[in-house]
């Protein structure tokens, strides 16, 4: 696959208000994740929220800096403005874990200080409430666009999050920011603390790994280790509370569907 040529693809449905053409960069089973928004949306329930989405207002996207990839993954950094004039810019980063000619998975972070509620439900300015976490934290917009951007690109492209042994301190330094700066910049961009923040992406590689047809014969403390937890009753209450399920079920819900 060439990375640059499939974002350049991606962007271009965006800039058309095209939601069938964004959805078809996911492959089948794929999903889509708002993630402050908390949502995901398969396929066509994307292209059903994206539909509601651009008949609430037109924007222009544009790539900002170049584009990250490696054979499992590629992330990128972009912007959003407003073709009528109403609001400000919006910034975010979206990576993207491949499989074969399209994406498992495309996560969206996008500056907190715009939210959607829900991705139909059109852009919606929420209260001062981040420009004040922003003041309180001692960062300012920009660090912390910065830092958050870069803590992205760790998680989706490096993986660092499969390294058992990651801590506050060593993710800090990986950033190149302080331990303070780093806890305020997972609190005020995504809105969770450093352990939900880390074990979020472990589950989700956990969820692709019991997805998968070929990996039945790996067990569940396999993928627990696999994915960065210490201990298999970690991984289970992690899980558990992510999902509502045990990975068991969930394994063995998915291979129904399929």
């Amino acid at each position: 696959m060439h990375a640059a040529k499939f974002v350049e693809s991606y962007i271009d449905a965006w800039n058309h208000s095209d939601p069938k053409g964004v959805a078809e960069h996911l492959v089948k089973n794929g999903i889509y994740c708002d993630i402050p928004a908390n949502q995901q949306h398969s396929g066509d329930a994307l292209v059903a929220n994206l539909s509601e989405f651009f008949a609430s207002g037109s924007h222009s996207y544009h790539l900002i800096g170049d584009v990250l990839s490696n054979e499992l993954s590629i992330a990128f950094q972009y912007r959003m403005s407003s073709l009528d004039g109403q609001g400000d810019d919006w910034f975010g980063a979206e990576f993207m874990t491949l499989k074969g000619d399209g994406a498992i998975k495309i996560a969206d972070y996008y500056d907190p200080t715009y939210s959607i509620g829900a991705i139909g439900s059109g852009l919606v300015k929420s209260s001062n409430l981040p420009l004040q976490k922003y003041a309180k934290s001692g960062l300012d917009k920009e660090q912390l666009q910065c830092y958050t951007s870069r803590l992205a690109i760790l998680m989706a492209d490096k993986k660092v999050f499969l390294q058992p042994d990651l801590t506050l301190p060593k993710l800090a330094a990986m950033v190149g920011c302080s331990v303070n700066h780093l806890s305020q910049a997972v609190n005020s961009g995504f809105h969770m603390s450093f352990f939900d923040f880390l074990n979020s992406y472990r589950i989700e590689e956990a969820k692709l790994m019991l997805s998968q047809r070929d990996g039945r014969a790996d067990s569940i403390l396999d993928v627990s280790f696999a994915v960065g937890f210490n201990s298999n009753s970690a991984f289970y209450a992690a899980f558990k509370k992510s999902t509502g399920q045990t990975p068991a079920q969930f394994r063995r819900g998915f291979l129904v569907r399929v």
